[in-house]
């Protein structure tokens, strides 16, 4: 008989549980150890999984990697797992469970035991049967307890005599109640005894250096896993038996049938009985739904609650403010309205609120209404200039005498009409106000540009003008009328006024009801304070883009016409002088005709000055040769 010391770890029902042998606690560690530094880097399972491999499982309750097999795939998504070190199970999204390697791949460390010569009564009810377990768990849980194997059923469960002390675990479960003796021998064909050798479960050779036992906070940290069986055995329990496995009345049960344990538990109980789990199961679930609801309206009842007691102190707060401020609201009100005055008297005295572009107002006008139109004789003056140029081009270009002398009658004519179209011109632009009028455009020029800076691109349109006048008019539209509404408004509080000062002085035999004098005045305020802020808003703030683009508008189309004329009045001027000169060098020979006989004296001057030339160089290139 195989006597070995073991440690519970995981409580199935009354005579069923896992545990661990108390040799194997460094191996716990040190798999721990190994567990935690390779399964966040491996792969996890897809497709279908392997039910005879060992592989890694995140643990929901502390979020640790424990060894465990796939029992069932539940859906593509979550498949539930056995922990195989500790015998609890439960169900992990396919994320969770990952690929462990060969070196990991040895036989569980937790086994599965059975109390010898006992069997949960088939009468048993849900109640019964869990504080059964509960009583199991007090009793092995974490404790040394020594078991004394009897035999071994075909799934590898070990039906052993438990003892822990001097007390045997067995006779105490079945003195409470929750179990019986088993009425029919245990068959030999379903189960055979074996020795059991603890250390052929000998892990890997772990290269890893794990904590010793007694370096843990908490010796239960091994056994973390199981989470928390005493008070929440319960809990795995349920997850168990809604996952389909663990089912103490259904699949186990059979299988003790099966195995000819002695159970008379019919199929039908079994049934009943699975049926009532499941719905004490959902019962607890909305339970605990209900509790967290609870607690939810709970937490919101005490923020609002909270709210409340912030916005009284509010409010609170806000009343002791509004009473101060109602004491003094006469005297606030009045300095605020005037101090307004004051600023729009201010601005009324320095003309700000009527500028709407005045200066450019002025520039359109000028380049508009005064602007310098070319003389009608310039026109007239370039095209004669044009004939003239091209009756000297022909005379220079022809050979025959008698055609020259037709090419130069006909030069003198047009030279007739260049000299009157020049007398005229010269005559139209001495009466032209050029030095006057260029500098008023430089002047106006440089004032625009001060005041809007470069020109730049926008739009040059036709309308930009028109649209400039437009705006304006409209502006000063607004003004006027915001002006006459501030008046009024001023007007009607200083007749207040003078309807309070008669009615305070009781020297005066005037008779005024006190209805009458104080009437509607926080209109009247309102209404002051209403105007004074339209007509200092129109009058400080700056213009919108709207405005401003209309503004910019109409200021490069004024540069460009100021550039235009100036650019005329340049022109008119170049051509006064050529004008004026061409006058003083013509005069003498008009109707005149050049004589041969100077220019063949000309004609043989120059022939002479060429030949001394030619000279001149041989004898340079005779000097050169020497």
């Amino acid at each position: 008989m195989l006597i070995e010391d073991v440690v519970g770890c995981h409580v199935e029902d009354a005579v069923t549980f896992w545990a661990q042998n108390v040799s194997r606690n460094n191996d716990i560690l040190k798999l721990s150890h190994a567990l935690a530094e390779v399964c966040p880097q491996a792969n996890s399972v897809f497709g279908n999984p392997d039910f005879t491999k060992i592989y890694g499982g995140c643990f929901s309750e502390d979020k640790c990697w424990y060894r465990c097999k796939v029992q069932q795939v539940i859906s593509d998504e979550k498949c539930q797992v056995l922990y195989i070190d500790y015998g609890n199970s439960e169900i992990l999204n396919r994320s969770e469970i990952v690929e462990i390697p060969e070196n990991l791949q040895f036989p569980s460390i937790a086994k599965k035991y059975r109390l010898w010569g006992l069997q949960i009564p088939p009468d048993q009810d849900l109640n019964q049967f869990d504080q059964g377990r509960k009583f199991l768990c007090s009793l092995i849980f974490e404790k040394e307890i020594k078991m004394r194997h009897k035999a071994t059923y075909q799934d590898g469960t070990i039906v052993a005599q438990a003892e822990y002390g001097k007390v045997d675990i067995g006779e105490e479960v079945a003195k409470k109640g929750f179990a019986e003796k088993c009425k029919s021998p245990i068959n030999a064909n379903n189960c055979d005894e074996k020795k059991i050798d603890v250390a052929q479960y000998q892990p890997w050779n772990a290269k890893v250096s794990a904590p010793a036992w007694e370096n843990r906070p908490n010796p239960s940290v091994s056994n973390r896993l199981k989470g928390r069986f005493g008070d929440q055995i319960g809990t795995n329990m349920r997850n168990e038996n809604h996952t389909g496995n663990h089912m103490p009345f259904a699949k186990e049960k059979l299988m003790a049938c099966d195995f000819n344990m002695g159970s008379n538990i019919s199929l039908a109980k079994i049934k009943q009985d699975q049926k009532l789990i499941e719905e004490n199961e959902k019962l607890r679930n909305e339970k605990e739904i209900i509790l967290q609801n609870y607690k939810e309206l709970e937490s919101t009842i005490a923020q609002l609650n909270h709210q409340v007691q912030e916005e009284k102190e509010t409010s609170k707060e806000t009343l002791k403010h509004l009473g101060k401020t109602l004491h003094t609201y006469v005297g606030t009100k009045m300095r605020s309205l005037a101090a307004q005055v004051e600023v729009l008297k201010d601005i009324r005295r320095s003309n700000m609120n009527v500028h709407f572009g005045d200066d450019l107002f002025r520039a359109v006008k000028e380049v508009s209404e005064r602007c310098l139109i070319a003389p009608s004789s310039l026109g007239k003056l370039e095209n004669i200039w044009a004939e003239y140029n091209l009756a000297q081009e022909m005379i220079q270009l022809c050979k025959n005498v008698n055609e020259s002398d037709i090419l130069i009658l006909k030069r003198n004519e047009v030279q007739q009409n260049l000299y009157s179209a020049v007398e005229e011109f010269i005559l139209e632009v001495d009466e032209l106000p050029l030095s006057e009028r260029s500098t008023i455009l430089q002047e106006l020029s440089g004032s625009l540009e001060a005041i809007y800076g470069q020109v730049t691109e926008a739009d040059d349109s036709e309308e930009a003008f028109q649209q400039f006048f437009e705006w304006k008019q409209t502006k000063l539209e607004e003004f006027s009328r915001v002006r006459s509404g501030t008046n009024a408004s001023l007007q009607i509080l200083a007749t207040w006024f003078s309807g309070m000062i008669k009615f305070f002085d009781l020297t005066s035999e005037v008779s005024l009801k006190s209805e009458e004098v104080v009437g509607n005045v926080d209109e009247v305020l309102e209404k002051v304070e209403s105007d004074i802020c339209k007509e200092l808003e129109i009058s400080l703030v700056e213009q919108d883009e709207a405005d401003k683009e209309i503004i910019l508008n109409a200021y490069n189309k004024v540069i460009r016409k100021i550039r235009q004329e100036q650019h005329l009045i340049t022109v008119i001027q170049s051509k006064y002088l050529a004008s004026v000169e061409f006058k003083k060098q013509i005069v003498e020979w008009l109707n005149k005709s050049p004589n041969i006989d100077n220019l063949l004296s000309i004609k043989k001057t120059l022939k002479n000055v060429k030949a001394r030339l030619r000279w001149k160089l041989v004898e340079k290139s005779n000097l050169e040769e020497v």
